[in-house]
């Protein structure tokens, strides 16, 4: 670099040629706002909007498999398709569907106007039954935000697919994929044997390593300019299919084979440019420490709850979802905290062509969560816990109790007085919650005193 001189308020010191070039961005991926981490779409925008953006490069996206499959299938549809509309490499790992077939069933992506407006169409429908029934709520909480379902020229991040067509051979064949079908795999001796796990993990994670080391997914080819994104996809995880006994028996003689997996998995993700997502059949699962186990090596973690075969299929309440969506861990990355979204109140619903995951609320919850403190809160969820909520039982006890509680709930005041003055003369106060009992006041008992 030349010394600083010429004209006052002017230097010559020069940008070197080629020095700090930025790298080539990734196809289909962009930087969180957040914390800077490089996301990769879901396949689903409302999906991504829940995760906090989309699905963090190096991270593992479990799902629970609701009762009979049929949804947490399209996620993982959706995940696949997402890979091929944006060119990245794809890994399939399946012991139940073979990884072709999977891919053959894969939904068209909407690249055009005329099926974008077309699905746009639908999702015009969907917003005025919301309309109708939104006149029948309170105006407050319409103000809830809303998810990005229908198509909008403006999206940048992420694609919209129609579920009632099937992906082109040809957009398939455009890029390249690998498939891993443990019935075609050969049962050779794992080199991971030491480790005490499964081997039908062992020979699924010798074939992850081959195929990231071999496409340089790891950095481990320093020649190779254009880098790329390895989509890894494995469908029912942890099912006697993949030769795992904890959907069998509450205490399984191999307890620890998926934890292991997970656990050696994660490590292969941290180091290479790559993404996972995982289907696990969680209800049949015995051993709830096992899935909290599971749930823990996991980066983020959505569970799907179908309406099929249970009271809600007919409740009301519910009469235009098909079941409820769960988030139970999103990763921190980079930050202290994460990004959670404002209710967790989440439902999917599926109509012709469009599968969308919306943020509702029931009249019921709205008046829980706003009127009453937090110990009859608690004591609701027991009643839905043990009832099921939304079924007649649980209705009946709500009823009941809202009109009991009506009295007490009016006893509840919110009292703040002046508590010590400082030498500043400041005067410091304390908000407590208070109860009048026979023209007396008195703290209400089991209640939190809650000081500045």
């Amino acid at each position: 670099m030349a010394a600083a001189g010429g004209a006052r308020g002017r230097t010559s010191f020069q940008r070197r040629a080629g020095a700090g070039a930025r790298p080539a961005a990734l196809p289909g991926t962009r930087p969180a706002l957040r914390h800077g981490q490089l996301l990769l779409s879901s396949g689903l925008p409302s999906l991504d909007c829940v995760l906090g953006g989309g699905v963090a490069v190096g991270t593992l996206l479990l799902i629970e498999e609701d009762k009979y499959g049929l949804y947490s299938n399209l996620l993982f549809k959706y995940f696949l398709a997402e890979g091929i509309v944006c060119g990245h490499d794809l890994f399939v790992a399946s012991a139940k569907e073979h990884p072709d077939n999977i891919l053959k069933e894969l939904p068209a992506p909407l690249l055009d106007d005329t099926c974008g407006k077309e699905l746009g169409d639908e999702a015009a429908a969907v917003k005025s039954e919301d309309f109708q029934d939104s006149m029948k709520i309170a105006w407050r909480y319409q103000n809830l935000p809303k998810m990005e379902a229908s198509p909008t020229p403006y999206t940048k991040f992420g694609h919209y697919y129609d579920i009632s067509k099937k992906m082109s051979p040809e957009l398939i064949q455009s890029i390249k994929w690998h498939s891993f079908y443990l019935h075609e795999e050969p049962s050779s001796q794992p080199k991971m044997k030491t480790c005490n796990m499964n081997g039908a993990y062992v020979r699924l994670l010798q074939s992850l390593q081959r195929i990231i080391a071999q496409g340089g997914f790891d950095g481990s080819d320093p020649q190779k300019k254009q880098k790329n994104v390895l989509r890894i996809g494995i469908q029912g995880l942890g099912s006697p299919l993949w030769g795992d006994d904890i959907c069998c028996s509450d205490t399984p003689e191999d307890v620890h084979s998926l934890t292991k997996f997970l656990y050696v998995l994660r490590g292969l993700l941290r180091k290479s440019l790559s993404a996972c997502i995982i289907t696990v059949p969680a209800h049949l699962i015995q051993n709830k420490a096992i899935m909290e186990r599971v749930t823990n090596l996991s980066d983020m973690v959505v569970g799907l709850e179908s309406f099929i075969g249970s009271e809600r299929e007919t409740n009301p309440l519910y009469k235009d979802y098909h079941g409820l969506v769960h988030v139970h861990q999103i990763p921190r990355l980079n930050s202290l905290i994460c990004d959670v979204s404002d209710t967790k109140d989440l439902a999917f619903r599926l109509k012709r062509k469009l599968f969308t995951i919306e943020w509702v609320q029931d009249n019921y919850l709205r008046q829980e969560r706003n009127i009453y403190p937090p110990g009859f809160s608690y004591l609701l969820k027991q009643k839905d816990s043990a009832w099921g909520e939304g079924s007649l039982q649980h209705s009946t006890f709500l009823m009941s109790f809202l009109a009991k509680a009506a009295a007490f709930a009016s006893r509840l005041v919110r009292h703040s007085e002046p508590r010590e003055q400082t030498g500043s003369g400041r005067i410091r106060q304390t908000a407590e919650l208070r109860m009048w009992c026979h023209g007396h006041r008195q703290e209400a008992p089991g209640l939190l005193v809650i000081s500045p």
